[in-house]
């Protein structure tokens, strides 16, 4: 599995090629809205479920948008000024963002973000 660091992948995403304040408050938005509107909706689809192919569905939908509570989280405290900047002083960005945009398919496993956001925030202390 490839370098995956939870806080920079948030720091990486919100700044883009270009550090807009509009990307930083659109991935914000889409990490926040993941998680919650994205988890709800499949937690609805596995509870009103018919089939337990359905009822599966539902449960990865779930499991995978709660991968982006990890990433909202980070992202909500990089909006604090000077926060974004500092995470990403030195950082070749460009480089950085290749690495980190081939790297978000995992998002789709299951609470694969969880576990390492975890894992990565126990060994930091």
């Amino acid at each position: 599995m490839p370098r995956l660091e939870m806080r920079r992948l948030a720091a990486v995403d919100m700044h883009g090629a270009r550090g807009t304040v509009f990307r930083r408050r659109l991935i914000v938005a889409e990490f926040v809205l993941g998680a919650v509107a994205g988890t709800a909706l499949g937690v609805y689809v596995a509870a009103s479920a018919s089939s337990l192919a359905w009822r599966l569905f539902g449960i990865w939908i779930a499991g995978a948008c709660l991968n982006y509570v990890p990433l909202a989280l980070h992202s909500l405290s990089l909006l604090r000024d000077g926060a974004l900047r500092a995470e990403l002083r030195g950082a070749d960005v460009r480089a950085e963002l290749r690495h980190y945009t081939a790297v978000q398919v995992w998002v789709a496993v299951p609470l694969l973000f969880d576990v390492l956001a975890v894992r990565q925030l126990t060994a930091g202390r």
